[in-house]
């Protein structure tokens, strides 16, 4: 299946300039879209893709504010003092 146009040719690097250049691939990787593509002996062993939009950006401290409800008292006890089994004699 063809690549859809616009999207970058994916870089091809040995392992071992993988494993020397790790963190600078990572970046390229991040920057410019690109996927990079590892191989051992010519044959891929890995592909390094940029993430996906949705993993990109926004704060996850506070992502979820407003999204829930109390549908109750939280601090008074869940049952009444006379259902507990440990106040009976």
């Amino acid at each position: 299946m063809p690549k859809p146009r616009g999207t970058p040719r994916p870089h091809t690097l040995a392992i071992s300039e993988f494993k020397a250049t790790c963190l600078a691939v990572l970046e390229q990787v991040r920057r410019s879209g690109a996927s990079a593509v590892v191989t051992k002996r010519g044959v891929p062993i890995a592909e390094i893709i940029p993430p996906s939009p949705a993993t990109v950006g926004g704060e996850w401290i506070g992502a979820m504010r407003g999204t829930a409800t109390f549908a109750d008292d939280l601090i008074a006890p869940a049952a009444d003092a006379g259902e507990w089994d440990a106040l009976h004699p």
